[in-house]
């Protein structure tokens, strides 16, 4: 077994993480584990929401939108 460190992670913090382990009844590698993988469903969630929404702008709105960015970027000298 290899032995290690998370920095940063205060008395108090440290303490709840051991009760919660306890009070489930498992081992505090495998909460970490399953809180791992956990935040990371979470996150591929959330970002699944955010892209498989409607659109906001039509295709032509959109062409149209960038049309005139791209004119205004050039009269203003920035970057195209």
């Amino acid at each position: 077994m290899e032995v290690r460190t998370i920095k940063n992670v205060d008395s108090g913090t440290w303490k709840n993480f051991k009760i919660l382990a306890a009070r489930e009844g498992v081992s505090m590698a495998s909460l970490l584990k399953n809180m791992v993988k956990s935040y990371e469903k979470s996150k591929s969630d959330i970002w699944g929401i955010i892209f498989d929404r409607e659109k906001t702008l039509s295709d032509k709105e959109a062409k149209d939108l960038e049309s005139i960015s791209y004119k205004l970027r050039k009269e203003r000298g920035f970057r195209i």
